[in-house]
């Protein structure tokens, strides 16, 4: 499975990274620090930032599952769900 995790080098996007990866999925990590991103042959990381949801949509389109880890106060949920849906991508956790 293709999965997209916006806000992956946070605390939580981090944990969410390797586990995906533990269990055989391959990871593309959005966030405005890429080079923070987990280290691993399955994890492509993309810049990209939730205030501008116009960019962030062809960053997550392709993938079959969508992952937002960025915490609540700091992102427009709002952002992440149109994003989302301008992607084509079905699911969003």
């Amino acid at each position: 499975m293709k999965i997209a995790i916006v806000g992956g080098t946070g605390n939580i996007g981090t944990r969410l990274t390797k586990e995906a990866i533990s269990r055989g999925h391959t990871v593309t990590t959005v966030s405005r620090n890429p080079d923070k991103a987990h280290k691993d042959a399955k994890v492509t990381a993309k810049k990209g930032d939730v205030t501008d949801p116009k960019a962030l949509a062809p960053l997550l389109a392709g993938h079959d599952v969508v992952i937002s880890a960025v915490k609540f106060s700091e992102s427009p949920a709002n952002n992440v769900v149109g994003a989302t849906r301008e992607s084509g991508v079905k699911r969003l956790l």
